[in-house]
């Protein structure tokens, strides 16, 4: 049986290692230097990138490519229209509800309840999903005196209603149950410094999909509190992967 390897680089970016390809998802810092290794396998390279947003977008992706001709970008067209990236940078551009395949991998385009897209990709029998931005982000005001009421977040720069917004997130969980109900992996916003109910978004999506391995991302520091989601995890039977520090590696 051929092993995978999954890579922590940094906040919500990993690089997934498969028999015959190397999968990279929003990419932004590299401290451990993650990819100076990656960059000099011969395995073809996919990268993706599911929004504009600077933590989970940057333009150094494209260097890459002076490196070693067989990488393929794969991004979501709201970086494109926030003009971060010329038309020509990318090999396909994604919406919510695009496709795209090769001989190599099949990705879908799913929505988000920020900016972009989430992702689907099977590769080699597994069945990968990243988040990008995709959560319940305002949960700790579900249990204020008026969580139907609109308010500003100056973390988000906008005006949200948390019901709505929450309605929102369970909708998108929907329509990637239309595509599929179940993950071989899972990377997933379990962000302490969103404050109360932090893992909310995470356990209402374990609560819908079979999922294989939990992988908890969109951390900057304090890996430890991501680790608070193991307790729902172990509930569901799920393995949860408790990162440690940038540049770990589990096989799956």
């Amino acid at each position: 049986m051929c092993s995978h390897l999954l890579t922590y680089i940094f906040h919500s970016g990993f690089v997934l290692e498969m028999e015959r390809s190397i999968l990279v998802f929003d990419y932004w810092l590299d401290p451990s230097g993650v990819m100076d290794g990656v960059l000099r396998s011969g395995k073809p390279m996919y990268v993706f990138s599911s929004h504009f947003h600077e933590d989970h977008f940057t333009k150094e992706i494209f260097e890459w490519k002076k490196l070693r001709k067989d990488v393929t970008y794969i991004l979501s067209k709201d970086i494109y229209k926030h003009r971060r990236a010329s038309k020509e940078d990318a090999d396909v551009w994604l919406a919510k509800g695009g496709t795209w395949s090769d001989d190599t991998i099949s990705v879908w385009a799913l929505g988000s309840t920020d900016s972009g897209v989430s992702w689907i990709v099977e590769s080699e029998g597994k069945r990968i999903f990243h988040a990008g931005d995709l959560n319940n982000w305002y949960a700790k005001f579900l249990s204020d005196d008026n969580p139907d009421q609109e308010r500003y977040s100056f973390e988000m720069e906008e005006t949200f209603n948390p019901i709505a917004h929450e309605k929102q997130f369970l909708g998108e969980l929907k329509d990637i149950r239309k595509v599929t109900d179940s993950f071989d992996v899972v990377m997933f916003p379990v962000d302490g410094r969103v404050g109360n109910g932090y893992t909310l978004g995470a356990r209402q999506f374990i609560e819908r999909f079979k999922v294989g391995l939990f992988v908890p991302m969109h951390f900057t520091t304090g890996f430890q509190s991501s680790w608070r989601m193991k307790e729902f995890t172990d509930e569901k039977n799920i393995s949860f992967w408790e990162i440690n520090r940038e540049g770990e590696t589990i096989e799956i």
